[in-house]
């Protein structure tokens, strides 16, 4: 049994008239007794009793009204649940996201957004490479660089880019690197995640040219915070967000090497079609953004101007 069919038969139970139900539906009085028919013959039961100008409820007819007004009210209700949903955040979210920027980012947002919005529940997953939002059951991705193509939705939360930086002790003690190849001839602190090739780093395209180099050092992980720690540690060169570093470039403990060699890795949230986003989703995503752009105080110009001058 279908929802058209208790509609229907809710309908002409209620008018008590084929002619009054048929005006309703833009249908024929004839048209409407023929599905009436065909609803009594699949039940294999008489469900109503036909007179010239009316109809009236059988035995059968008036339990079997009393249970499909019932499945049509439950039915009523969730719609407005889900409705309801779009417009008032609630229930669980689901979010994937990486250690390191998670930690410093996502995780105070959620707490800030949970004192406004108490009915939102959080569980936030963190992985080096990105888990299959399907698959697992995930509302919401977060992301750096160009996500691959699909039918989710993309949207970019903050442009990020990845720059060569070494500490000046480092600098003063191995030397500056002048060119891509100088880097064999340092030690750099490898990064492995998202299961790239993690030796061979790769920046923006210039002039015609897709730019690489291919490096090694005595220090991996799959961890940015170890990473970066090493990197402040003065033992090496590495290829590291602007969001985590900019800070310590400002405050000369770290500097940029080759600044015009650049890797985009924009900050992007990944979700589900737009026309299934839920207001817990939606609004999330709107204060992460606002939240990231406000504690990033420092604009990437700015901070290619303090980069190139450290």
């Amino acid at each position: 049994m279908n929802e058209g069919d208790l509609a229907f038969f809710v309908l002409l139970a209620r008018r008590e008239s084929f002619s009054e139900t048929a005006r309703e539906l833009g249908l024929s009085a004839s048209a409407v007794s023929r599905r009436l028919a065909r609803l009594e013959s699949r039940l294999g039961v008489r469900l109503m009793n036909r007179t010239t100008r009316r109809v009236s409820l059988t035995g059968e007819g008036e339990a079997y009204f009393d249970k499909a007004a019932r499945i049509l009210g439950q039915i009523e209700d969730l719609e407005n649940s889900l409705t309801s949903a779009r417009d008032k955040p609630s229930g669980l979210l689901r979010i994937n996201s990486t250690f390191g920027f998670s930690r410093a980012y996502i995780a105070p947002v959620i707490s800030a957004f949970t004192k406004i919005y108490p009915d939102v529940e959080f569980q936030l997953v963190l992985s080096d490479a990105p888990l299959n939002i399907v698959e697992q059951g995930f509302d919401l991705n977060i992301r750096f660089g160009t996500p691959q193509a699909s039918q989710m939705v993309m949207r970019m939360l903050h442009r990020n880019r990845r720059f060569l930086c070494a500490t000046p002790s480092y600098l003063e003690k191995h030397g500056e690197p002048q060119s891509l190849r100088d880097l064999r001839q340092h030690n750099c602190i490898v990064l492995r995640q998202e299961h790239d090739i993690y030796d061979v780093w790769r920046f923006d395209a210039r002039g015609g040219e897709n730019p690489s180099a291919k490096v090694n050092g005595m220090l991996s992980t799959n961890d940015g915070e170890t990473a970066r720690d090493w990197l402040l540690g003065g033992h090496g060169i590495m290829l590291r967000s602007e969001w985590d570093i900019a800070r310590h470039v400002r405050e000369n403990r770290l500097k940029i090497i080759l600044p015009h060699y650049i890797q985009t890795a924009n900050i992007t949230a990944v979700y589900p079609q737009r026309h299934h986003l839920t207001a817990k989703v939606r609004l999330f995503v709107d204060f992460l953004g606002d939240e990231i752009r406000a504690v990033n105080k420092v604009t990437p110009l700015q901070i290619d101007r303090a980069m190139l001058q450290a």
